[in-house]
């Protein structure tokens, strides 16, 4: 059976903007009498308990906010965690009403395959045939009639004003009826609804935790991989699957020598424990803090810190003057290696193979320069490196593109985003990008090859197939490092009995970083 969040959305009306002519807004062709047929058949049609004066007329500014939101990750391919921040200031929401659109944005983009289903029942026709402006609109009031606190009535009459203003007339009442069949039973109910009738126990897990099939499939390979049992994999992987529809905490990076302590102390942050630099905030905007605002803190996921940490202390044969982070955009290790070079007295170079990333690094790296640290920031393209600089840096980070299936908490639309074939080009980069990493390192040298992926294919695969074609490699157990700086929490490195590390959301309370150290002999 084929994921109904799969295919399907091409073609049809895909403006965001209030739809021109007649017809069934919610079909692509057909007339409203005959979605008012169809949503007969499951029923005698039910009135709405509000009279006409009291259903909402528009749409309010925070589920409108949402909604522009969707249909600019749907039109635009922009990312949710871009594009919600510029929505939310460009409407000045601010308190309740931002975290609302936040929440309501957040959560319908990583329930999105679940709510399908329901609304392909509940619409008695497959969501992939329903015009994309309505089908975001029926989303969002999915979400609110089965993952919010929203009183049914409200998220109704809110929603079906939002399809009035955003969509057009004739779309309100598609989406009214819609709404109150799924509001007809709760969250449960409907789970067992989808999943009647899929017996395989991978689809059923991604079908009621919204994934694609092919990523359950891999997440589950990727289990397998690290040493999970055949018969603890299924449970294993629900957990896994579930961890993602939970917001990631807000994770702070301090840079070393660059902040203390009590000052992310008085500013409501506590420590982490995965990492000795990683700090939790429990509310409010990071970005509100001198300290991050100064670049001496940032946001940065705890694992993505632990992974830094352990290049920094892998131990080294001669000197340690001069580190290379190959693929440095955003900035966010960069920024953390800067400090730790700094604070040894070895230098920097951050490259980046887009200009508008290498922008983005330098900004990143404001703070840890205007502290003293040696860093050059530098635009090529990183397989060229180890031809063009052979044998000169002590510690290279390759941290490689890569699907991101690690990430899905931070970024609910990457799963819908990603496909199998993306991996036909990312795994013949990521294994240039670690030999052009090992060229580039002298003897004694020390090479981390990062991913945040737990997928096979960019994690175990790439390392086996580099070590195989050269002599001159030999791997280094990372797993004491980690060890060493996490403490207990990390007793369980997440790859078996693999000299390398896979983290995972579920397990480690981190993103799903693989992280494998060599050394040029």
């Amino acid at each position: 059976m084929a994921d109904a969040t799969s295919g399907g959305r091409g073609g049809g009306d895909r403006q965001g903007g209030r739809r021109q002519g007649g017809g069934d807004p919610g079909r692509r062709g057909g007339s409203r009498r005959d979605a008012d047929r169809t949503m007969g058949r499951r029923g005698p049609r039910q009135r709405s308990a509000q009279r006409p004066a009291e259903r909402a007329r528009a749409a309010d500014p925070a589920r409108q906010a949402a909604y522009q939101v969707l249909r600019a990750v749907d039109e635009g391919q922009a990312y949710a965690n871009l594009e919600l921040p510029q929505v939310l200031r460009r409407a000045r929401l601010t308190g309740r009403d931002a975290a609302f659109a936040t929440e309501l944005t957040y959560g319908t983009l990583r329930l999105q395959g679940l709510y399908d289903r329901v609304v392909s029942v509940a619409a008695d026709r497959a969501a992939s045939s329903i015009d994309p402006p309505v089908l975001d609109v029926l989303r969002l009031g999915a979400h609110q009639l089965l993952g919010m606190r929203v009183p049914d009535h409200a998220a109704v009459s809110a929603t079906v004003g939002l399809a009035r203003q955003e969509v057009g007339q004739g779309a309100s009442g598609f989406v009214n009826a819609v709404l109150r069949r799924v509001g007809e039973r709760d969250r449960e109910a409907w789970v067992e609804t989808v999943l009647d009738g899929l017996d395989d126990p991978v689809l059923r897990a991604a079908a009621e935790h919204s994934h694609p099939e092919w990523v359950a499939r891999a997440l589950r390979a990727g289990l397998l991989g690290a040493g999970v049992a055949p018969a603890a994999v299924e449970a294993e992987l629900a957990e896994l699957l579930a961890a993602h529809n939970v917001p990631a905490p807000v994770t702070l990076v301090a840079r070393p020598g660059l902040v203390e302590d009590a000052e992310l102390h008085e500013a409501g942050a506590s420590p982490a424990p995965v990492a000795p630099t990683a700090w939790t905030l429990a509310g409010g905007d990071p970005g509100d803090l001198p300290a991050v605002r100064d670049g001496r803190a940032a946001v940065q996921d705890a694992g993505s810190q632990l992974l830094t940490l352990a290049l920094a202390d892998a131990p080294l044969e001669g000197r340690d003057e001069r580190w290379l982070d190959l693929c440095a955009g955003p900035g966010g290790k960069a920024g953390l290696l800067a400090a730790l070079a700094a604070g040894r007295g070895a230098t920097l170079r951050a490259n980046e193979v887009s200009p508008h990333r290498a922008e983005l690094v330098r900004h990143t790296l404001v703070g840890p320069v205007r502290a003293g640290a040696e860093v050059t920031v530098t635009v090529e393209d990183g397989r060229e490196v180890g031809s063009h600089e052979p044998g000169t840096y002590d510690r290279v980070l390759v941290d490689a593109p890569c699907t991101g299936l690690g990430a899905l908490r931070r970024r609910p639309e990457a799963r819908w985003r990603r496909s199998p074939q993306d991996l036909t080009t990312l795994g013949p980069l990521q294994r240039e990008l670690l030999a052009s990493a090992l060229d580039a390192t002298r003897p004694g040298g020390v090479v981390a090859y990062a991913t945040c992926s737990p997928h096979l294919a960019e994690t175990q695969l790439v390392v086996r197939d580099v070590l195989k074609r050269r002599g001159d490699v030999e791997l280094i157990d990372v797993r004491g490092l980690l060890r060493d700086r996490s403490g207990a929490v990390l007793e369980d490195t997440g790859a078996g009995s693999e000299p390398w590390a896979q983290f995972w959301p579920h397990r480690h309370g981190t993103d799903g970083m693989f992280v494998a150290l060599l050394r040029r002999r």
